[in-house]
């Protein structure tokens, strides 16, 4: 006699998008749309939200509410910082839920991509003498700095024209800074890049200096869902797609 084995088997880990927080509503409302496009390419996965600070659920209790499962923590940032590599873990400790953090979203050629499809959304179409700034939140952090660079690189590679990063506060040079040192260089078609997960106060002062056009932060686009789960699935030792 043949007998089956009716107890339950171990669900996935969950996904836990790690969000910073804002006071401007528009983040809150453009990460949750996030989180319903990874639902929709995932169904069955369990997608949940915490936020490093200023929204809630704050992380540690978003981790707190999911008890005994086990999470991957995926970072809605875009680059090494003191916030990847110091909060989001002291948070996960605390909470003493057994986690793993995943690389930040930042730099990849996905990136590229999506702030490519913005800038074309904002008008953008080369010209001569054109260029771009890749305006970024800053970071004291030298990692993530050169992730900043290399995101610049491999938009400017998409795009064919100069990529200059700026920053909006802890770095330099700043966006009006930037501007002036593209101009010195014969360039007078510049365009402002929101290299920002969501809209926000940073992603506004950086489009309020764009001599030409800027774009809107990278948002809910689908490859930013696309990119999620590659994060949540290289955490785990198994790369997927939306499809897996």
């Amino acid at each position: 006699m043949t007998v089956t084995d009716l107890s339950p088997r171990p669900g996935p880990p969950a996904l836990v998008l790690v969000a910073h927080g804002s006071r401007d509503p528009r983040a809150l409302s453009t990460v949750r749309a996030l989180m319903d496009r990874v639902r929709a390419l995932r169904p069955g996965l369990p997608v949940h939200l915490g936020h490093i600070e200023l929204n809630e659920p704050l992380l540690p209790d978003a981790l707190a509410a999911l008890g005994e499962t086990e999470a991957v923590l995926v970072p809605l940032l875009l680059g090494r910082g003191y916030h990847v590599k110091r909060d989001i873990p002291e948070m996960a400790a605390v909470a003493g839920v057994r986690t793993r953090v995943a690389a930040p979203l930042g730099p990849d050629p996905l990136l590229a991509g999506v702030l490519h499809a913005r800038l074309l959304e904002a008008g953008w179409r080369r010209r001569p003498a054109s260029a771009v700034i890749l305006a970024a939140a800053g970071s004291r952090d030298p990692e993530s700095r050169a992730d900043t660079d290399r995101m610049a690189g491999l938009l400017g590679a998409r795009l064919g024209v100069p990529v200059l990063p700026a920053y909006a506060s802890a770095a330099t040079p700043t966006v009006p800074e930037a501007i002036t040192a593209l101009r010195a260089r014969g360039r007078h078609h510049i365009a402002v890049a929101s290299y920002f997960t969501a809209p926000g106060r940073f992603a506004t002062e950086c489009a309020a200096h764009a001599p030409w056009l800027a774009s809107a932060p990278l948002g809910a686009h689908a490859a930013m869902a696309e990119l999620i789960l590659h994060r949540y699935g290289h955490a785990l030792g198994t790369p997927l797609t939306a499809a897996a």
